[in-house]
């Protein structure tokens, strides 16, 4: 009983296409998201490449100056 006191925000329209802008600017946010997705991902991507090729020619300069052991 007390829950549903402290929700009296809560309104449901009769008239159902008073939906409409909330599922338009819902699909607009999720479609924004999506796309901040891909660019973060394609980004991390890039960064990891970069990190990786960095990392091969530091080992490859550690191993030219280490003289070679017998």
């Amino acid at each position: 009983m007390e829950a549903v006191l402290l929700m009296p925000f809560l309104y449901f329209p009769e008239d159902k296409t008073l939906y409409i802008p909330a599922v338009a600017s819902l699909l607009v946010c999720m479609f924004l998201c999506y796309l901040a997705f891909r660019w973060i991902k394609k980004k991390s991507a890039e960064q990891e490449k970069a990190t990786h090729e960095l990392e091969q020619r530091i080992l490859a300069e550690r191993n030219a100056k280490q003289p070679p052991s017998h």
